[in-house]
């Protein structure tokens, strides 16, 4: 059997499934890539079976940042009060065949790295100090594996070196260049030039240009048999070490291995500057707000005003469940968003049991866990203080454990209708839900008002999901 071609037809394969997933390939990142789930699919997935040889990743860290303008270095800058640094390591360690990832930092930020290890539970990872040029640094994390003393850190077959800062990294791509750099010694991804490159005099004018169609920016990641790589780097020169920016170009020098070149993907840019940052940031929240839990508690409004909001809801993936399942793993393993619905001033105590459950599957821990509590309002009465502090004694709690909780509470006492009681509530709901009816009443009063009210509480709650604003966490919001 052709070797080469069962890989081709099996990376064919999970390219068809990752279109299926994706419903363009212009969007920014694709929403499973940073998800934890996707580690247990891809056991499933052909990336296992045809990866049977010890991968391993070297994240070279050591960079001052510069740029950025911080005085932060931007691979310790945070989103969600998670370094970026680690969405980075996650993309790498999620796939359970790469056996190890090392991270390469300076000397004065090994034990802020250790901390970030231990914090975000990153088990594949070691920490070795970095040199003073980026091509020293690589090298010092190559020598990790060269140690034959150290079992924690065998030699790999293929070692991948990645930007620190270049956190959305797919799986589809790390298997292409380990599989080219198994079968070429080395691969690289590259991607078109977006501007034309030219050349001055000295004087500052222009010398010539070069015909871009012709070349080609060279990204990360990059993958190499490790002897090949390792020999380059033993063998290149002083200057090489200190100036050089290009490991394919050592592997070629060096050890004279052409590198196959496979384009990538948009969503390999860099974070360099702020504004990178900001954009980031948009993609993990696009990323996280893709799918909700509605949890309505055993009331009948409660349970029609779940199904209303289910509708207004549905440019995200919804379930609605009933209150007490929401412990259920199978449930709270599938999003990280819930919106739980009760018709009644019900105690609190469900959302530390929540809170708990997170706790034990260890689902908060790198993405925060949006709550977003809908209170059905059936008087005039309004909050006292004692339960506004309260909430936000609650809300403050539970954010220490990286769970947002937010309060909404939409009103049924309003003046332009009488004081409903519960069934009533419910039968309008209930109504809503029907064409005919909705179309009958709709120039009535009450029911444009209940309307609009359902239309706000949609899109105040896909607001709060989206945004994961840390300052509103312990407010409630009135519609």
């Amino acid at each position: 059997m052709n070797t080469a071609a069962t890989n081709a037809e099996l990376i064919e394969t999970k390219e068809k499934m990752q279109q299926e997933r994706c419903s363009s390939s212009d969007r920014p990142l694709d929403p499973g890539c940073l998800l934890p789930q996707d580690a247990e699919r891809s056991a499933d997935q052909p990336g296992r079976a045809v990866v049977d040889f010890p991968v391993a990743a070297v994240l070279p860290a050591g960079g001052s940042g510069e740029r950025m303008g911080l005085t932060t270095p931007k691979q310790f800058c945070s989103i969600f009060n998670r370094p970026l640094i680690s969405y980075t390591i996650q993309a790498f360690e999620r796939l359970p065949w790469i056996v190890m990832v090392v991270v390469v930092v300076a000397k004065d930020n090994h034990d802020l790295m250790l901390n970030i290890v231990r914090k975000f539970n990153h088990t594949k990872v070691k920490v070795v100090h970095g040199g003073t040029t980026r091509h020293r640094s690589i090298y010092n994390g190559l020598q990790a594996f060269s140690d034959s003393t150290d079992s924690s850190t065998p030699k790999p077959k293929v070692v991948i070196i990645h930007d620190a800062v270049r956190p959305f990294v797919e799986e589809d791509l790390l298997l292409k260049i380990t599989l080219a750099a198994k079968e070429q010694g080395a691969s690289g991804a590259i991607r078109p030039l977006v501007s034309t490159v030219i050349a001055t005099t000295s004087e500052s004018y222009l010398d010539h240009s070069l015909e871009r169609a012709k070349y080609r920016a060279s990204e990360m990641p990059q993958g190499f048999l490790y002897d090949i790589i390792f020999q380059a780097y033993q063998r290149c020169s002083e200057f090489d070490l200190e100036f050089g920016t290009e490991c394919l170009h050592l592997a070629l020098q060096y050890c004279g291995t052409n590198a196959r070149l496979i384009e990538g993907p948009p969503t390999l840019w860099k974070v360099t500057y702020k504004r990178d940052l900001a954009a980031a940031e948009a993609i993990i929240k696009e990323t996280l707000s893709v799918s909700a839990c509605i949890i309505a508690e055993a009331e009948e409004e409660a349970v029609e005003l779940a199904k209303t909001l289910q509708k207004n809801l549905n440019m995200m993936e919804t379930d609605v469940i009933p209150c007490g399942k929401e412990s259920n793993v199978q449930y709270l393993s599938k999003t990280r968003n819930f919106i739980h619905i009760s018709a009644s001033a019900s105690s609190s105590l469900w959302v530390l049991e929540m809170v708990k459950c997170f706790e034990d599957i260890d689902h908060a821990r790198l993405y925060p866990v949006v709550i977003v509590w809908v209170q059905l309002s059936m008087t005039k009465q309004s909050a006292d203080s004692q339960e506004t502090d309260e909430f936000m004694a609650l809300a403050s709690e539970v954010k220490q454990r990286n769970v947002l909780l937010y309060g909404i509470k939409i009103d049924h006492s309003k003046e332009w209708h009488p004081v409903w009681s519960s069934a009533a509530v419910a039968h309008l709901l209930q109504a809503w839900t029907c064409c005919a009816f909705r179309d009958a009443l709709l120039h009535t009063s009450e029911l444009e008002q209940w309307q609009r009210s359902l239309e706000r509480l949609g899109q105040i709650t896909l607001v709060l999901i989206r945004d994961r604003n840390m300052a509103l966490t312990g407010q409630m919001l009135h519609v």
